[in-house]
Order: structure tokens, then sequence, then C-alpha cells
């Protein structure tokens, strides 16, 4: 029996999105959240992490250090902090285990924990299941949600962020190590919204000036009304098409909300942007994929 159906099939082409329950184990879902936890304990934190506010040059310094941070992290392992974590000497405020937005964005390429999930047999057998060809793995994160202070991700779609021509060759699957909840910050959708294109994009801008990305056109503005809520369970994972409108609350709960994402694209007759913030390079060229 297919991990994925047919009515499954119908369900994320017709609205953009769909719910499948039992990728992973309860079990496989804990190793990969001890493994983060690991990780984080041996993580050395970057300088311009702990770069203080004291005059508008270090500003300027860690803003661009920010950046150069970002923008040349698809193809490294690279820790990405909440805000107010440190004090003005750069130690930590919180706990370093509750300090982490997300850790991205290859972690699909040299964690081989999280390689195993991303090739695995069910993921290549739904990739196959929606007809993808030559599907490739462009990045990887695990979102941490953090429990009161795990910030809200407005509405928006993937492909302002990744790009191609054309449109629609993009899928993320978003899956939950722990139950994502209306409380602690699951995903909305609005069904059907795939359909309309996009209206925003970020690209890079020209080399040696900052900031390093901008943002053409503008994100439409939603009726609240249409966003249909998506609980998952521990486990599940969500396909989302590259233009479907999504985003998730804050969360105000006293329980993370563990996530492992990555994005795929269909590779046949398919141009990546070379305006897309994240670009393959030499080291690590959008590995395929299908292993077999």
């Amino acid at each position: 029996m297919d991990f994925m159906t047919d009515r499954d099939v119908q369900k994320y082409l017709e609205e953009g999105y769909v719910v499948l329950d039992g990728l992973l184990t309860p079990q496989e879902c804990d190793e990969l959240r001890q493994r983060m936890g690991d990780m984080v304990e041996e993580m050395d934190v970057p300088q311009h992490c702990r770069t203080t506010f004291s005059t508008n040059h270090d500003e300027q310094l860690k803003t661009q250090g920010n950046a150069d941070y970002f923008i040349t992290s698809g193809d490294k392992i690279r820790f990405f902090f909440e805000k107010g974590v440190f004090d003005d000497k750069g130690d930590f405020i919180v706990p370093k285990q509750r300090s982490l937005n997300k850790v991205g964005h290859a972690l699909h390429a040299y964690e081989p924990l999280y390689k195993q999930v991303t090739h695995s047999p069910k993921v290549q057998g739904l990739a196959r299941k929606l007809g993808l060809v030559s599907p490739v793995i462009l990045q990887s994160m695990f979102i941490f949600k953090q429990p009161g202070i795990g910030g809200e991700v407005t509405p928006h779609q993937d492909a302002t962020f990744l790009h191609t021509e054309p449109l629609g060759r993009v899928m993320g699957l978003w899956i939950a190590l722990e139950d994502a909840t209306e409380n602690n910050g699951c995903l909305w959708f609005i069904p059907h919204s795939h359909n309309s294109g996009i209206s925003r994009r970020m690209v890079r801008t020209p080399k040696g000036t900052y900031p390093m990305t901008d943002f053409t056109g503008r994100e439409q503005t939603y009726n609240e009304q249409k966003f249909l809520v998506a609980p998952v369970k521990k486990g599940s994972v969500v396909l989302i098409d590259g233009e479907v409108v999504h985003r998730s609350s804050e969360n105000t709960s006293e329980d993370s909300r563990h996530v492992y994402t990555f994005h795929i694209m269909e590779s046949q007759d398919t141009r990546w942007s070379p305006e897309n913030w994240l670009q393959p390079t030499e080291e690590l060229p959008f590995p395929q994929l299908y292993t077999k």
C-alpha cells in the first residue's frame, strides 16, 4: 500500500497542501530531536551574534555579519537565534536550548539522521506518486518555535524566497517532531491559493551592497477568515505547494513545536533563479532526492 493515496494526491493538487500521517515513528522523531539537542550543546556561537550595540558602527557590523552568515548558509549548518537571548556582553540570558529560532540550511547533506529521513523510501515514494522526475533538495531546517517566545510567521508563499521558472516546481515537506496544535503554533492555510501566482519576491542585491537581499513587489492582504487550521500529530508530514499561502501563530504555550522541514524542486525543465538568496555551490550542488 502506498504511503500517499490517490485521494491525497488529489487534495494536494486541488488545495495546495495535504497532511500525511505516520511518516516517522515517535522514536524516529525523538532521535532527531535528541541529535539536535546534542548539536546545540556543542555549538560555537558566531561572533557577530555576540556583538554589542555600543556605536552605530558596531550595529552596522552586526547587521552585515548577520546578512553574511545567512546568505552563505545554503551549504552549511548554521544557528539562528531568537531576539533578546544575549545580554550586553554577548552571554546567554536564557538556557542555550531555548535560545534558537532555527538551524539550517544543509542538515540534509551533512547530518546522517536528517539525511536518512530526507531520502527515506516514504519520501521518495510520495515524490514519485506526485510524478516528480528529477527532484533535488534545496534546503533543510530544524525549527524550534520556542515555548512562550516562538514568534508569529506572517502569511507568505515559499516561492517568494525560492523562485523558479516556471512556477509550481517547489514543494515543502514539513515534518512535525512533536504534536503541532493551535496552542503551540501549528500551520494555517488558504486552500486553493496556490493558483494565483506570487506578488512578492526576495532577491539578492548587487554584490557589495547591504542589505544583501531585498523584496520586489508587495505581499497581498489576505482575508483572515479564509485560513484553515492544520494541526498535525507527531511524525506526520505536511506537503506544501510553493505557492500556497500559509502562516503560523506565535507559540503562547509552555510546549515547544519542533519541526524538521525541507524543500525539494522538480529540476527537469526548470530554471532556478540566480536572484534567489539560496544558490547551489561547488561544495554542495543541489543533491538528487532519488537514490535509486
